[in-house]
């Protein structure tokens, strides 16, 4: 059997370290709010090359949470647009509506999956005020040209890099474009923690001091609350956790750049559609998505053979249930894409055993 992810022998090599790591949390008596979220949002900043971040519950709160400060500030208010993805999974549309603003769902480039400069700039309206570009399946947005229209526009970009540390352009990372970014660290992420975990980066110091408070019960100093606040604060352990394998994240993003070029140059079956790169570095690799207009066959193919495969995502979020009042949105390349990914085994311990296995199925499949 392939694995689609293997997070077991992926947290093995690192185990000695994690244990050790997991006991100075133990043994320091203080779980929350301590010096490992300390150090984790110094080392975490650094490495996305911003001047902040703050660890926060998980990635969805590292969303709502920011456009919740800007709303705090007087950037945003209820019944604002913000321009997103069609494709993206449904936590990116969460946040815009969990906040009262409205999600103006656009079509992705059918190649990148990621949002179109074009159709950004056709969608503002004066109602406009956000951008949350998703980074999705690990290829960094194509930000240089949305910086651009939202500097002309005078709005805010948002990244969601839930999908994408590490990925950058020019030498310049994803969580360090926008006004700011959302991370999330669930386990099966790149930088995965062993437990739900967020992050939130930017450069903005006032922005930077408001999420503090706001994750903390709108909290500045203890017992005094500016805002009515939430609960969502990265735990000691996780951010000790996450240190660890912070210092690991790029060699496991090379091996999975090694795998994914591997794929590329080796799956040639004209049935099945490779992702397109825009640029090697531009890319970590979270999810190798092919397409396949027999999706279901080609599943089923795979798995006879024990290779799992997994599929981001089935429904488009203006499909969901959740959401009936955008269900009616024409929306055809969304829908396709939805109806057509496939995503296969990527993993850093993947042996070369296992992708010449996974690239063999792939070339045998015929529908």
């Amino acid at each position: 059997m392939i694995p689609f992810l293997d997070l077991i022998t992926i947290n093995a090599k690192y185990k000695k370290e994690l244990k050790d790591a997991c006991a100075r949390v133990i043994d320091s008596g203080w779980y929350i709010m301590g010096n490992e979220l300390t150090q984790f949002e110094i080392e975490f900043a650094a490495y996305c090359g911003a001047n902040h971040a703050i660890g926060v519950a998980n990635g969805l709160d590292a969303l709502i949470l920011t456009i919740r400060a800007w709303k705090e500030l007087g950037k945003l208010k209820a019944g604002d647009e913000v321009i997103v993805q069609a494709n993206t999974y449904i936590a990116s549309v969460l946040a815009i509506t969990e906040n009262n603003l409205v999600p103006v769902l656009v079509e992705p480039n059918p190649v990148t999956y990621n949002l179109d400069p074009e159709i950004v700039r056709k969608a503002i309206t004066p109602k406009t005020k956000l951008i949350l570009p998703v980074h999705l399946y690990g290829q960094i947005s194509p930000m240089q040209e949305i910086m651009r229209i939202a500097a002309e526009f005078n709005l805010l970009v948002l990244e969601d890099c839930a999908q994408s540390h590490g990925a950058e352009i020019d030498g310049k990372r994803a969580g360090n474009w926008g006004d700011a970014a959302g991370f999330s660290f669930y386990p099966g992420k790149n930088l995965g923690a062993l437990g739900d975990a967020g992050a939130i980066t930017t450069n903005d110091d006032e922005l930077a001091q408001t999420l503090k408070a706001l994750r903390n019960y709108g909290s500045h100093k203890k017992y005094e609350n500016l805002y009515r606040g939430v609960n969502s604060r990265l735990d000691e352990i996780q951010a000790a956790m996450l240190r660890v394998k912070l210092v690991h994240l790029e060699f496991e993003t090379s091996r999975r750049q090694q795998i994914a070029q591997k794929y590329r140059a080796d799956i040639t079956n004209p049935l099945i559609t490779l992702p397109l790169v825009t640029d090697e570095l531009a890319h970590v690799w979270h999810l190798f998505v092919v397409r396949c207009e027999q999706r279901e066959a080609l599943q089923k193919y795979l798995a006879a053979l024990g290779i799992q495969t997994l599929i981001h995502y089935p429904i488009p979020p203006h499909k969901q249930q959740a959401y009936t009042e955008y269900q009616s949105h024409f929306l055809p390349i969304t829908e396709l894409i939805h109806q057509h990914v496939l995503s296969i085994p990527l993993d850093p311990t993947m042996s070369n055993e296992a992708i010449e296995q996974v690239i063999n199925a792939l070339n045998g499949f015929n529908a």
